[in-house]
């Protein structure tokens, strides 16, 4: 039961560090992007739109290229959120609309374009049920490490997971070192601490803003497309992500904008968003307060933070500011 429930608590935590990954990136160039629950509904639907189509056109499933399997929605994914990551840097970073509502308003459209394209995509099929299944695809997705069974408890917890699982750790780990260990790096971070020192240190901030904002939601996109072909088991179903991306966004508190503190902060959040679930006997009141327990953690972690007031665990000072060059 134990592994299970590690299994489980991982699974459930791998979109939350693609989402949680990207907001940090995003933020720590200042910008606070509350549209990645939208980013991750745009990726994941773009996702099955691509998998759906490239289904579709074969001639039976026997004939499917496990290499396109993945190749497709993931290509298809990753163009999706980057469209809404530009027009989040184009409304806040060129127009310099303000943040929390921009952010706010791509969560919106991002529910409601995956949910009328995912509408459609289940008239086609003429589907009994409010949802879509995309079996084939999601089992090229869920190819798993051929040893890992043999290898005892030690393979279940830690090779029992699919290629995108272990690319989420892999991009925290190397957005934690790009951070912190190289040029490119320490002047995204000035940009977010200081435009105007940036700026004045010849650093192009709106560059900077750009590119950290576009490859956030690149990243967060992944952990929409993780959920519907992997912990979904590639059927997608409107509104059937929940508040996920509002925890993953509650994860960058938790990590204090450390990517790689997320990576056991969202196996800890998965595991506490489903430990209701291993516990015998709980009413369903009871399992809504479970529920809650990330949410409690992260505000419990915010206020130590806050009193700690120690510069590295705090958010970059200029997060969620538009910066006026003519200002300067």
């Amino acid at each position: 039961m134990l592994i299970a429930f590690i299994q489980r608590a991982v699974v459930q935590g791998i979109p939350l560090l693609f989402g949680s990954t990207g907001e940090i990136i995003t933020e720590k160039s200042g910008n606070l992007n509350l549209g990645i629950p939208g980013i991750m509904y745009v990726g994941g639907i773009c996702g099955v739109i691509g998998s759906f189509l490239y289904e579709r056109s074969l001639p039976g499933l026997d004939a499917m290229n496990p290499f396109l399997a993945v190749l497709i929605p993931l290509l298809c994914c990753m163009a999706g959120s980057l469209l809404v990551g530009l027009i989040y840097g184009f409304l806040t970073i060129t127009l310099r609309a303000n943040q929390n509502v921009t952010g706010l308003a791509l969560t919106t459209f991002g529910v409601g374009f995956g949910n009328f394209f995912g509408g459609s995509l289940i008239k086609l099929v003429q589907s009994d049920m409010p949802s879509i299944a995309l079996t084939a695809t999601s089992n090229c997705f869920r190819t798993k490490l051929p040893f890992a069974d043999s290898l005892g408890w030690f393979g279940q917890v830690f090779l029992s997971y699919s290629f995108l699982a272990y690319t989420a750790i892999i991009l925290a780990l190397a957005a934690s070192f790009v951070l912190n260990r190289t040029r490119v790096g320490l002047q995204l971070r000035a940009v977010g601490e200081s435009p105007t020192t940036a700026d004045a240190a010849g650093i192009n901030v709106n560059t900077y803003k750009y590119a950290a904002t576009c490859i956030g939601s690149v990243v967060a996109g992944l952990g929409g497309l993780y959920y519907v072909m992997d912990y979904a088991n590639g059927v997608w179903s409107n509104d059937g992500f929940g508040d996920r991306g509002w925890l993953a966004i509650a994860l960058v508190i938790f990590a204090v904008w450390k990517p790689n503190m997320s990576i056991l902060g969202s196996i800890l959040f998965g595991g506490l968003f489903i430990v209701h679930n291993y516990i015998p006997n709980l009413s369903v009141g009871t399992q809504e307060l479970f529920k809650m327990l990330p949410y409690v953690v992260t505000i419990l972690v915010l206020l130590v933070v806050s009193m700690r007031k120690k510069r590295e665990s705090q958010p970059p000072a200029s997060l969620g500011l538009s910066y006026f060059r003519e200002e300067r």
